[in-house]
């Protein structure tokens, strides 16, 4: 009776955001009200040797949008959102944890595989590679609503686009050159799609233009110690639960040229047995996600502090 007990029992997962998720002021409600968020923001700016949280809370925007500031600015809230939790008794351990792209560090750290401080300087390299690799071989991405990924997959065939993420049944993103993306949203505004959205990012990310990534990520992973995950990750790439430091790694590596299978990752916590998901960090990208792949769940976030008094757990 006491294992059916135990195999029942809701189960909670946390996520964490990804880039676009960033906004100018993020944070600053948490740096002022919470001491160890205060701490997560001063932590960051030693590491980068910057100013960081001066970046999230005054921007500008512009400079914040940079895929080699915005990467480590959202980590940076999103930690400093959790330590703020642990202060208002929110400290229920999660079945799983899991995050979109660059939300997937966020989610080592919470985890405990990483420490912080080394965490935000992987991301920061991680951003500054991405956007190198961009200028290298410029690209992008754009959102493509209300069409079926068989539809999109003959498209990305027929164009050289590649699906970078696959955000709900209603929302793919594609990835590629200036001039596949351009035949790809050609393509499927001809073929029925609502709509076909341009990113704001400095190059194709998830894709194989990407590749000029591995060796600089490789050699930065390598240096760095990894500790056995204490919750299990259900990672990007393969949408699978990941227990070990060398999985982990793998993954980090996998993840850059690879799509994010976030629909598929919620899916895998749902069947088995998540029943609340808790956005932690700045925005609501993943929350709105998550409604779309199911309305039978409960879905919190935490991204200021009303919002982390607010959470009835």
């Amino acid at each position: 009776m006491a294992e059916l007990e135990t195999k029942s029992k809701p189960k909670t997962a946390h996520v964490f955001p990804g880039q676009g998720s960033q906004s100018v002021g993020m944070g600053y409600k948490l740096y002022q009200n919470s001491p160890k968020a205060k701490e997560v923001f001063q932590e960051a700016d030693e590491a980068l040797q910057f100013s960081i949280s001066r970046l999230c809370f005054e921007g500008p925007e512009e400079e914040l949008r940079r895929t080699i500031n915005a990467q480590p600015a959202i980590m940076t809230v999103s930690i400093a959102c959790l330590r703020a939790a642990s202060e208002n008794n929110h400290t229920i351990s999660p079945a799983f944890v899991a995050g979109h792209s660059l939300g997937e560090y966020t989610a080592l750290v919470a985890a405990h595989v990483l420490g912080f401080t080394d965490a935000v300087r992987l991301v920061r390299e991680r951003g500054r590679l991405m956007q190198k690799a961009g200028e290298i071989k410029p690209g992008g991405m754009a959102a493509v609503i209300g069409m079926d990924k068989a539809t999109i997959r003959e498209i990305c065939r027929e164009s050289g686009a590649e699906i970078a993420n696959l955000n709900c049944s209603v929302q793919i993103v594609i990835s590629g050159s200036k001039e596949a993306l351009a035949c790809a949203t050609g393509l499927a505004e001809a073929r029925g799609a609502r709509r076909v959205i341009p990113l704001q990012v400095s190059g194709a990310f998830h894709s194989t233009l990407m590749r000029p990534t591995i060796e600089g990520m490789s050699e930065a992973i390598s240096k760095v110690n990894f500790r056995t995950p204490e919750v299990p990750i259900v990672v990007n790439s393969t949408a699978q639960p990941v227990t070990t430091a060398e999985g982990v790694k793998e993954e980090l590596i996998r993840q850059l040229c690879n799509c994010v299978q976030w629909q598929p990752s919620v899916e895998y916590m749902l069947e088995e047995g998540v029943s609340t998901f808790i956005e932690i960090g700045p925005g609501q990208v993943l929350s709105g996600l998550i409604k779309r792949i199911s309305n039978k769940v409960q879905v919190l976030n935490m991204s200021d502090p009303e919002s982390i008094k607010a959470l009835n757990l």
